[in-house]
C-alpha cells in the first residue's frame, strides 16, 4: 500500500516541486498559464474524454448529486463558522466550497484509478466549476454575469462533448488527434502552476489558512459520509468522491478574490496552506481510496 501511495503521490510532488523551484528563480505569470489552462487545455481534454466512447453520462448522475450536495453542503457549514471567527464570509465560504479538482483532482484521479478514473473525474470537475462560477461567484460579486458563466470555454467543450458522445458523430482524426494533444498537457501544466502559486504563501495570515486547510477537506467528508446511505454509489465511485473530499481549494479562488479585490492575500494563504497541508491529508486518505488490486 506504501508503494502505492507513493506511486500516486511523488509524481504529483515532483512536477508541482519543479513549478515552485522554478518559480523562485523566474518570476512567471500565472495568470497567462491559468488563462491558457482554463480556456484551451481544460475545455480539450474535457471535449476529448466526453466525447470518447467509453464516457457514459447515464453512470454519473448520483456521483453529479453527490458533487453539488458537497459543494452547497460544505458551504453552508463553513458559514457559520466564518461568523463566529469574524471572518469575512466572501473571503472564507468560496475556498471551502470550491476545491483543487483540476490542478490536483484530474491528475491524482488518473494516478489513483488509471483512464477509468478520468470520466468521473471530469464530472465531478464540470459539476464543480459551474456551481462555482455562477453561486460561488455570486457570494463574492452579486453582479455575476451568467451568460459568461454558460458561454464559458469548459462549459461550451462539454456541451460538445455529450452531442458528440449522445449521438455517435464521428470525429475526423486530424480533428481530434490535435485536441486530444492539448488535453493532454492540462495535468502537467495544471500541477507546475500549483508550486508556482506556493511560492506567493503569505505567512502573516497562517491563522486563516490553517484553519481552512483543515476545514475544507473535513466538511466536504462530513457531507460525503452523511449523503452516501442516500444516493448508495458504487464503491468505485464513492471512492472517487473521498478522494475529491480530501483536496484543498483551488488556486482558481485566488485569482477571483484577486479580480474582485476580495481580501486576495488572505484568500492566497487559504490556498497556499491549503495545498501543503494537503501533502500530508491526501496520502492519509489514500488507504481508503485506492482499490484493491
Amino acid at each position: 500500500m506504501l508503494i502505492r501511495i507513493l506511486e500516486v503521490m511523488i509524481p504529483v510532488i515532483v512536477v508541482a516541486g519543479l513549478g515552485y523551484l522554478y518559480s523562485l528563480r523566474y518570476r512567471t505569470d500565472l495568470a497567462a498559464i491559468n488563462a491558457i489552462s482554463v480556456n484551451v487545455f481544460l475545455p480539450a481534454l474535457v471535449f476529448t474524454v466526453m466525447s470518447s466512447q467509453d464516457f457514459d453520462l447515464t453512470r454519473y448522475p448520483g456521483l453529479a448529486i453527490a458533487a453539488a450536495a458537497v459543494f452547497f453542503g460544505s458551504g453552508l457549514i463553513a458559514w457559520p463558522i466564518a461568523n463566529f471567527l469574524k471572518y469575512d464570509v466572501r473571503t472564507f465560504v468560496p475556498p471551502m466550497m470550491f476545491n483543487n479538482c483540476g490542478n490536483l483532482g484530474l491528475p491524482l484521479a488518473l494516478l489513483a484509478f488509471g483512464d477509468s478514473g478520468l470520466a468521473p473525474a471530469i464530472v465531478l470537475l464540470i459539476v464543480t466549476n459551474l456551481l462555482y462560477f455562477s453561486f460561488g461567484i455570486y457570494i463574492v460579486d452579486q453582479q455575476v454575469h451568467w451568460r459568461s458563466v454558460l458561454l464559458s470555454p469548459p462549459i461550451l467543450a462539454s456541451v460538445a462533448g455529450l452531442v458528440v458522445s449522445l449521438w455517435g458523430v464521428p470525429v475526423p482524426t486530424m480533428i481530434a488527434t490535435p485536441i486530444a494533444m492539448l488535453g493532454d498537457a492540462l495535468i502537467p501544466v495544471m500541477l507546475f502552476a500549483l508550486g508556482i502559486r506556493l511560492v506567493d504563501v503569505n505567512l502573516d495570515d497562517w491563522k486563516i489558512g490553517l484553519i481552512a486547510a483543515v476545514l475544507c477537506p473535513l466538511t466536504a467528508l462530513v457531507v460525503a459520509l452523511g449523503i452516501q446511505p442516500l444516493l448508495q454509489l458504487p464503491d468505485d465511485q464513492f471512492r472517487q468522491l473521498l478522494l475529491y473530499c480530501a483536496l484543498p481549494p483551488a488556486v482558481l479562488v485566488y485569482l477571483v478574490a484577486e479580480q474582485y479585490q476580495q481580501e486576495p492575500q488572505k484568500v492566497a494563504a487559504i490556498v497556499g496552506f491549503g495545498n501543503i497541508a494537503a501533502i500530508v491529508i491526501i496520502p492519509a486518505m489514500l488507504p481508503f481510496v485506492l482499490p484493491a488490486v
